[in-house]
């Protein structure tokens, strides 16, 4: 609103000063300023400034409008105006959020324009001495610009000049700064300096307190007595540090550890190690005169990117002397020791263990606690830290950091876990678990699928250790089982046995063995990785099979899995991989793609040579090496001047099909010690051989050119380094940086040649690496992913040890980047809370950076939640209108001819201000914790298994993808946590329809599991495509053998029940033979099913039995299914070959309709039916039918073929019934 006290905008005012004093005019209409930011100013000093005489001195009314013509009074808004500073409104001032609006001003100044002008400054004091009284003066003048002369117009009211009093300072005395200290009066020996300062009055009569001088001692150090050194040769050195003898020379040479000279080296003694005595020449040469050849003399010789090396002189006792050092390559530190979580009491103590390598060493380690550093002095801490009388309040997370020359690394996190005295270590209480049961139980009054059994959180406890103080505790304890008990599920139909937790408690951990499993082949066709050599550093732990195939064991105290693939035969480049893995246990498959080496050409090794980097058809290439002449050497550091079979391989990013063979995680470590992602613009692997003995040759300096029309990130290009991979940490480490340069460039997609604008490098070629164009890349998210059993995507049903991938694809057209090529590649494993991957995001446009997401679980590809016909939030998981946004299509989306196995995705930053997304699928990278922690129900991507029909049931509760879950019962399905035996029976079905197939299995033999179900397994029979109205299912049984206390054998009770109207015609002869001569032997009268006593011996596909043994559950379980569709002992296949390999053989035809069915004869002939039904009714009161028993086996009602009670002949002997039916 308009505020009268503030503005001076009054017309009546301005219409009685017309009145009064005569015509007065206006200025023209001034806007010098618009209503953004603050608000409206229009400042009178402003506009005079770029005006200057258009606006009177002083004006005596001021007008304000808005650029629509309303009057500043009507707006109703809070302005001000001031005839000295002009008008202004401010927009925080306004009422309801309103700004200001654009205004312009006039003034309006008297016709005779008569005044004062500004006073001037006051004058200086009359008085000239201290403390005295005087007077000043100020003036001002009469002004008129009116042509008419002064007589005719008024003058100027008031006086042209003032006066006042006035009084100078008090007089006073002050000591001016000292000066600088004098020279002291000695060098050594102890002597004086002084220094000075003046008394600044302003009296005669006033004087300074204090000294005028001051003198200080100096010359501390003692005077040098004579030097006492004793030369056996020469003299003593100027400063006394060495023996110099005259005519003396120390010869010198620096190699690099392939034999090339290293120029520039700095050469120092070592009692003198920041006296530069020497460099070396561009032949690895220097030359120290002066050293004495008849002793020996200790260099230290430092070079850049090299580590530091110190050698001692030898001499053969003329005045010569020798040294000859070999650098190495300097490396960041590397950490190969992580500290490891511990739990312990109050007032106990622990040991934290941390241990890094590097060239050099590191130096100092630094340890912290919850994110703040520890204090040194108190805890005297070097690589280890030791932490006595331990309080609760030292609980948390504690992490290394080692420092070298080179840089610094962290460690893992690692957690204490203090307990405080009187306080379990355990909750005794288990937590709820929810185990499903078969298809055909259903719980009278609930008709749950699902039976609470209970479980123990598998969490580390403060057990009884026999000593403490290791870095890894001996036997580490964990929150498991303490009791259990047996309780009946009741199924309406049967009973069902189940072992529940009743009591947990702090036992010795279950240390599963953790594997890694995969296969190597060519990334382009599939060749596998013949007999490739496998290294984990610089050991050699493994070989590559004939298929490709690979299995790694892997130490519980292992933080970062690297591997290097090295293919003695060199058709393919060495691959190095960051591998993933389950430390719980779960074995991870790799399929580790490789690429294939660049066919060699001939190159004059005299001559300048260009080779270029990405030649794709109808592409430019992305860069360039240039190696100039001469420049190539071999291993005795000797120039090779020969032909030079040259291989450079380059992994293009624009083909997205070689992200897979990504050497490395594509990670660097920070100068802060952090482990953070590069986005990659190529990488290349050089091999440079000598043509006659195919000697690996040296290169150096060789230029590496990058085009800039390939980097449209403009921001990148100054941050665009050439990277190394560290073959034994998997680290990329920076070569060099890059500058401009203008050079000709060509290639498959010109037609000539042209200067383009490069970045170029300079690097030396010193070992077999790979080499990167990187960029570090801070706009960074986390995509969370879940996998699951089924397409039902039911919570209880979530997948864990599943490899999930993703592929940063770049921008789409029109946005910064090529969309074909790929800048960055990731892999996450699932656990009991799906997986976070870190990606490439951007805030700003949603569609600027995409994903294509993969998922694999031993070996098979896992499918993707279906984004067609339409899209449905529910199946995908992810919520509208943030599902839009993200643009989810699986990978079928466009071609439904294609797999199923990936979905592509929008990575759009989240919003913080927009609630649709805050609750996932992608999360800030700063939310990291959020997104591992998200409820089942946030937003998040899907994948599932497509399997057949089936289901386990197990009597002891057991998740096969976390072995530590695993309890010693003599029930337990798995009796040994350390090692799994899975047992397949194949089962041929003749018949039109696949059908479900049940084993029941019991103990047989050992006393205390005798008649006691171990579990249930269904399958559905998988049709035979060569073969119709047939099909076989391969189905698990409990196989024999030890129980978990390793002192019985027990052969297990197996029950083999197919569903509906089936009847056994054969059973496999060998396996018939060996069951009889294996007593004791069951009786097999019931043709609907067949009993066995499981072998103890690991019979072959001749006997229809399939039993494969592993250190991981689920990896025994897919090779004997493998080997079941197959038929064979040692084949594989996922195509069911029901002719071979068969134990059991039944015929499941369909059922034939003999009469009409009751609803048929009710709509034929209601009238007979009805009176026929009445007649029957009459003559069944009191009639009882006798029925023979038969054993039935109920299915859900939406199977195909449905288990129907059937009536039996009376003279069929029934079945003798020994347990009860499930």
């Amino acid at each position: 609103m308009w505020d009268l006290n503030m503005v001076t905008l009054l017309m009546p005012m301005l219409f009685a000063v017309s009145l009064a004093q005569g015509v007065t005019e206006w200025t023209s209409w001034f806007n010098i300023d618009h209503p953004g930011g603050n608000g409206d100013y229009e400042r009178l000093e402003a506009i005079r400034f770029y005006y200057r005489e258009r606006v009177c001195t002083r004006p005596v009314a001021i007008e304000a409008r808005t650029t629509d013509w309303v009057a500043a009074a009507d707006t109703g808004e809070v302005v001000h105006s001031s005839l000295d500073k002009g008008f202004w409104c401010i927009n925080k001032e306004q009422p309801y959020g309103r700004s200001c609006s654009n205004y312009h001003v006039r003034f309006q100044c008297p016709p005779v324009q008569a005044y004062w002008s500004d006073w001037s400054a006051w004058g200086t004091c009359s008085a000239t001495v201290c403390s005295d009284v005087g007077i000043q003066v100020r003036q001002r003048k009469c002004v008129s610009k009116d042509p008419v002369p002064l007589l005719f117009s008024p003058a100027c009211q008031g006086h042209h000049i003032e006066r006042r009093e006035c009084a100078t300072p008090p007089c006073q005395a002050k000591w001016s700064p000292w000066s600088v200290w004098g020279a002291c009066s000695v060098t050594c020996g102890g002597g004086r300096r002084v220094r000075r300062r003046t008394c600044v009055r302003s009296s005669e009569t006033m004087q300074c307190v204090g000294r005028p001088a001051e003198v200080q001692k100096c010359g501390k150090k003692p005077c040098p007595v004579p030097c006492q050194r004793v030369c056996s040769d020469g003299h003593p050195s100027q400063d006394c540090s060495r023996c110099v003898c005259e005519g003396h020379v120390l010869h010198g040479e620096v190699l690099s550890l392939t034999g090339v000279p290293v120029a520039g080296a700095r050469v120092s003694l070592a009692n003198q190690p920041k006296v530069t005595q020497a460099h070396t020449n561009n032949k690895g040469l220097f030359r120290i005169p002066g050293i004495c050849s008849t002793s020996t003399a200790t260099l230290i010789i430092t070079k850049e990117k090299f580590a530091s090396v110190t050698t001692s002189s030898v001499s053969n006792g003329t005045h010569k002397s020798w040294v000859r050092a070999v650098l190495q390559s300097s490396e960041k530190p590397y950490i190969v020791k992580h500290p490891e979580d511990k739990v312990r009491y109050e007032g106990q103590r622990a040991i934290l263990c941390c241990k890094a390598t590097g060239s050099p060493k590191p130096e100092k380690y630094q340890w912290y606690h919850n994110g703040s550093l520890l204090d040194w002095k108190v805890y005297k801490y070097e690589e280890d830290l030791v932490l006595r009388d331990l309080k609760p309040e030292q609980s948390g997370q504690y992490y290394c950091r080692a420092i070298s020359q080179t840089g610094s690394i962290k460690s893992a996190l690692a957690s204490l876990t203090v307990i405080a005295k009187g306080t379990p270590a355990c909750t005794s209480f288990p937590e709820s678990h929810l185990v499903k049961l078969p298809m055909d139980c259903f719980q009278p009054g609930t008709n749950s699928k699902f039976y609470d059994a209970g479980r123990c959180p598998h969490n580390k406890c403060a057990g009884p250790l026999e000593f403490d103080m290791r870095c890894r505790d001996g036997s580490g304890f964990c929150c498991g089982v303490k009791s259990m008990e047996t309780r009946m599920i009741n199924c309406g139909s049967y009973s069902l046995p189940i072992k529940a937790v009743t009591e947990c408690g702090c036992q010795k951990c279950v240390e599963p063995k953790i594997l890694v499993r995969g296969r190597v082949v060519a990334v382009d066709n599939d060749e596998p990785l013949r007999f490739g050599h496998i290294f984990m550093g610089k050991e050699r732990v493994g070989t590559t099979g004939f298929q490709g195939g690979f299995t790694l064991h892997v130490s519980p105290d292992t933080e970062r899995l690297v591997v290097n693939f090295v293919d003695p035969k060199q058709k393919f480049i060495d691959t190095v991989k960051v591998f993933i893995f389950d430390k719980k246990g779960g074995c991870v498959y790799h399929n580790v793609k490789v690429m294939r080496k660049q066919e060699a050409i001939d190159i004059d090794a005299r001559e300048t040579n260009t080779i270029y980097l990405g030649e794709m058809e109808g592409e430019d290439p992305i860069g360039q090496l240039v190696i100039p002449p001469n420049s190539f050497h071999k291993s005795s550091g000797e120039v090779y001047e020969g032909t030079v079979k040259a291989s450079v391989t380059f992994l293009d990013p624009r083909n997205i099909t070689t992200a897979a063979a990504t050497p490395g995680d594509l990670n660097f470590v920070s100068d802060g010690g952090d482990i953070q992602p590069l986005r990659t613009y190529g990488m290349f692997s050089v091999d440079f051989r000598d043509e006659a003995n195919q000697e690996v040759l040296g290169a150096g300096p060789v230029q590496v050119l990058l085009d800039t029309e390939h980097v449209k990130m403009p921001e990148h290009i100054p941050k665009m380094k050439l990277w190394s991979l560290n073959p034994d940490t998997g680290i990329w480490e920076e070569e060099t940086l890059f500058h401009y340069t203008q050079a000709a460039a060509g290639g498959n997609g010109r037609k000539k040649r042209e200067e383009r604008t490069f970045l170029i490098g300079n690097m030396e070629i010193r070992e077999r690496r790979l080499f990167n164009l990187d960029v570090p890349e801070n706009r960074r998210c986390y995509v969370k992913v879940r996998a699951y059993m089924s397409d039902k995507f039911l919570p209880s049903e979530q997948l864990e040890g599943v490899v999930i991938s993703l592929i940063n694809l770049e921008p789409k057209p029109g946005y910064t980047s090529n969309p074909r090529a790929w800048g960055r590649f990731d892999s996450v494993i699932t656990g009991p809370n799906g997986a976070c991957l870190p990606a490439f995001c951007d805030a700003q446009r949603p569609d600027a950076y995409t994903a294509y997401v993969t998922a694999i679980m031993g070996g098979e590809e896992l499918e993707a939640a279906p984004s067609t016909p339409k899209m449905n939030p529910n199946i995908i998981g992810v919520s509208q209108p943030y599902l839009d946004k993200i643009d989810y299509q699986r990978s079928d989306h466009e071609d439904p001819a294609l797999k199923k196995t990936a979905f592509r995705i929008n990575l759009a930053k989240p919003n913080p201000n927009n609630v649709d997304e805050s609750n996932g699928p992608i999360y800030p990278f700063q939310s990291l914790i959020a997104c591992e922690n998200a409820p089942v129900d946030a937003n998040h991507f899907r994948f599932f298994r497509v399997e057949k029909d089936t289901y386990e049931y197990n009597v002891v509760p057991f998740q096969e993808s976390d072995l530590t879950t695993w309890t010693g019962d003599y029930l337990s399905w798995w009796p040994n946590p350390q090692e799994f035996r899975a047992c397949y029976i194949k089962v041929k079905i003749n018949g039109a329809n696949e059908v479900m197939v049940r084993s029941r299995n019991f103990g047989g033999t050992h006393p205390q599991t005798k008649d006691q179900l171990y579990g249930i397994r269904d399958i559905r029979s998988t049709r035979d495509v060569h073969n119709p109205n047939t099909s076989s299912a391969c189905l698990e049984f409990k196989c024999s053998g030890m129980l978990f206390d390793q002192s019985i054998v027990d052969r297990s009770l197996i029950n083999v029940l197919p569903q509906g109207n089936c009847r056994r015609t054969g059973i496999n002869s060998l396996l018939q033979e060996y069951l009889i001569k294996h007593p004791p032997t069951l009786q097999n009268n019931d043709s609907h099913a067949f009993n066995m006593l499981a072998p103890v011996d690991p019979l072959g596909h001749n006997y229809g039995i399939y039993t494969v043994t592993d250190q991981n559950p689920r990896v025994a379980k897919e090779i004997a299914i493998g080997r079941c569709f197959d038929g064979t002992s040692d084949g594989f296949s996922r195509e069911m070959k029901s002719d071979a390999g068969v134990a059991l053989t039944f015929s499941c035809p369909k059922r034939t309709v003999s009469r009409e069915s009751l609803f048929q004869r009710l709509q034929t002939n209601p009238g007979q039916t009805l009176t026929q039904m009445a007649r029957d009714m009459r003559e069944s009161q009191g009639l009882q039918v006798r029925r023979g028993s038969s054993q039935v086996v109920p299915y859900p009602s939406g199977q195909q073929e449905r288990a129907r009670p059937r009536r039996v002949s009376s003279r069929r002997r029934p079945v003798r019934r020994t347990r009860s039916r499930l």
